[in-house]
């Protein structure tokens, strides 16, 4: 019962969301075309018997009005086939076509939910630092939400259009199979329990053979992300693997988690094939199975051709509906880790909201305050060793100030604290209220898209005037890119290391804020382009204060004040 419980409520949420009633119209129309079909298999079902009856007779004219027009029959007028198909035709296209579109606004919503969740209150990060098991955001919105939706709808479509179909056919066979005598005793429509037993044993054997795939599939999933990721990676990276000749190293981690995708697949093949042995002889022996056990009827004269069709057809459905679990095993287990996957992921969200809403890590804040207030700030690393203890920092507006350190003192671990995203530790920030801060790290993002998009990061694209921005380009060295502006291109491969820095500080120039914070923000440029980009700094943001992060001495010029992190402590230098 978990995974029917933990599918519920991924999928509740939606039918209760404010869609919900254009989803339960949706969902409404295709459950009802989806009974028409199954009455429309009940309808060919009498009709079968009535096309074979008239074929035994020999009743030519019967038989091109069974095909064409209408027929009157023992039952009553029967439409003609021609009729029966082009119905049956209009309401499968258009059960399919509603139910997609169900799906696309089902997937739509559940994903944009998702990707809400993990974006707020920077549940990313924390997931990314403190959940090692929720592996490969990217492929649980991508592909694991889409995975969830399609076979949610046809899975469970799937099974209601079978319990419908399995009464509506457990009348006609218990009608037309008569009883049976066995050891003395009279068994009144013995083929629907013949059909009972024989769809018993094939479900309870199906589990048995197929269960091992419920493991491999949901380990399937994860070395399928794992290897894709590894790739992204790869081609994020190539200039530096480039760099380091280190073809053979990315060449030996790839073919290793490709080979784990390989061996699993093999696994997984191997159980299927052997579940696929199973289904495939019990579906053959079905063909079979009813004419078998209805022939001592229709060789006695008790029953006709046409009833023989039709006593085959309906113990074939009612069969068929009872092995739904058989038939449809494989496809369970995938969507059994489907749900894994995703509740494993939503999980995860919901413990990084409430671990942030319980104030653990670092708290930052807007007050009544006119400066930057670090207060107790205690700061370790995820294995627990301490970086800092009962650190405090004061930074007033204007304030130029340099911390530095040596390299592993945790100098960029503070400005995360700073920043509020850092989960490890306690402690409080505060900045004055409607003030936001700014920060620059060693590496900057470049988001996907255009470079003017790249360079007004995070204000909107089109928020600074045209003139504005050459201005900028122009100041930080960049007005060969001028022309570019609109370009899309994958700027964090197109530009150098030197480059993309002074992207991030025209940046900075470009939204002007009252606290900037840099981490190395310039290491990448040569001494004199440092110089000039701090002067520019000093100049252009007269009113903005300034904490940077920095090992060069020279940096340290272009600062009124001196902070070392050392020894677990924050100490005026």
């Amino acid at each position: 019962m978990k995974p029917i419980r933990e599918a519920l409520s991924l999928a509740l949420p939606y039918w209760r969301s404010d869609e919900r009633w254009k989803a339960r119209g949706l969902l409404a129309a295709v459950v009802a075309l989806n009974l028409s079909l199954v009455a429309m298999t009940v309808l060919l079902s009498y009709w079968n018997r009535e096309f074979f009856n008239t074929l035994e007779a020999r009743n030519s004219s019967a038989f091109f009005h069974l095909l064409f027009t209408w027929q009157e029959t023992d039952s009553g007028m029967m439409p003609g086939f021609a009729w029966i198909a082009a119905l049956y035709i209009v309401i499968a296209v258009y059960a399919l076509y509603l139910r997609q579109a169900l799906q696309i606004r089902w997937r739509r919503w559940i994903t944009e939910t998702m990707l809400a969740g993990w974006l707020e209150k920077r549940a990313y990060y924390r997931i990314a630092l403190t959940d090692r098991g929720t592996d490969n955001p990217d492929q649980r919105l991508a592909e694991d939400a889409k995975l969830f939706v399609d076979a949610t709808l046809v899975l469970g479509l799937g099974l209601m259009r079978t319990v419908v179909t399995l009464f509506s056919f457990l009348f006609v066979l218990w009608t037309l199979s008569g009883p049976a005598t066995i050891l003395g005793i009279e068994i009144p429509g013995y083929m629907v329990w013949v059909a009972l037993i024989y769809a018993a044993i094939g479900t309870g054997l199906a589990h048995l053979v197929g269960r091992p795939l419920i493991r491999l599939n949901v380990q399937q999933q994860k070395v399928e992300a794992d290897f894709r990721y590894a790739l992204v990676r790869f081609r994020e990276n190539a200039e530096g693997i480039a760099l380091h000749r280190g073809e053979a190293g990315e060449s030996a981690t790839l073919s290793g988690r490709f080979h784990r995708v390989i061996d699993n697949w093999w696994a997984l093949m191997v159980a299927t094939k052997r579940l696929t042995f199973f289904t495939a002889g019990y579906a053959q022996v079905a063909t079979v199975f009813p004419f078998v056990v209805a022939a001592p009827r229709f060789f006695s004269g008790a029953m006709p051709l046409g009833g023989l069709t039709q006593t085959a057809q309906a113990f074939g459905e009612v069969q068929g509906a009872l092995s739904w679990f058989v038939d449809n095993y494989s496809d369970l287990t995938q969507w059994r880790a489907t749900v894994a996957r995703l509740t494993g992921f939503r999980d995860a969200i919901e413990a990084a909201h409430a671990a942030t809403v319980r104030g653990e890590g670092v708290r930052a804040a807007m007050g009544g305050t006119d400066a930057v207030h670090v207060e107790e700030l205690h700061l370790t690393l995820p294995d627990g060793r301490v970086l800092l203890e009962n650190g405090a920092l004061e930074l007033r507006p204007g304030e130029r100030a340099v911390l530095t350190g040596a390299s592993g003192s945790g100098k960029s671990t503070v400005f995360r604290a700073i920043a509020g995203i850092w989960p490890f530790g306690t402690g409080r920030v505060t900045f004055p209220k409607g003030e936001a801060p700014f920060f620059l790290p060693q590496r900057p993002y470049l988001p996907l898209g255009t470079l003017r998009r790249a360079l007004s990061y995070p204000a909107a694209a089109d928020l600074f005037p045209e003139a504005e921005i050459q201005a900028v380009l122009q100041d930080v060295g960049l007005a060969h890119l001028a022309p570019r502006l609109d370009a899309e291109e994958n700027w964090a491969q197109q530009l150098s290391g030197g480059e993309q820095q002074r992207v991030a500080l025209a940046r900075a120039l470009l939204n002007k804020p009252k606290w900037l914070f840099l981490d190395e923000a310039t290491a990448s440029l040569d001494p004199a382009a440092e110089q000039r980009l701090y002067e520019l700094l000093k100049e252009r943001l007269p009113g903005t204060a300034i904490l940077s992060i920095a090992h060069r001495p020279a940096v340290a010029t272009h600062h009124g004040r001196h902070l070392e992190l050392a020894g677990g402590a924050l100490r005026e230098g």
